[in-house]
């Protein structure tokens, strides 16, 4: 009893201490587990032109929907879901959230 009493107790305190880390970009700027909070670092990203991956990496928070991609009609007011729009490359030139 005791034995199961303390495993639940290790795996309690492993399960909170997960939580509390914060992932880096590859910038070294934290990353915010919700969407995009400060609009004029991500405007200054998009005009760098990302690819989907470097959107990913720098923005791992937020859903990038690429076209042809099927998704929900629900309306989004928290910055999580990006619709791209892309230019014969692939590279992403602007967008818009919804």
């Amino acid at each position: 009893m005791r034995t199961r009493l303390l495993a639940l107790s290790i795996l309690g305190v492993t399960v909170a201490l997960a939580g509390c880390h914060h992932a880096k970009r590859p910038d070294g700027s934290r990353v915010e587990k919700g969407g995009v909070a400060n609009m004029q670092p991500f405007e200054t990203f998009i005009a760098t032109h990302p690819t989907p991956e470097q959107f990913k990496a720098m923005y791992p928070g937020v859903q990038l929907m690429m076209p042809g991609m099927i998704s929900t009609m629900e309306i989004r007011y928290d910055n999580t879901r990006f619709f791209p729009s892309l230019d014969k490359d692939g590279h992403i030139i602007g967008g818009d959230f919804h």
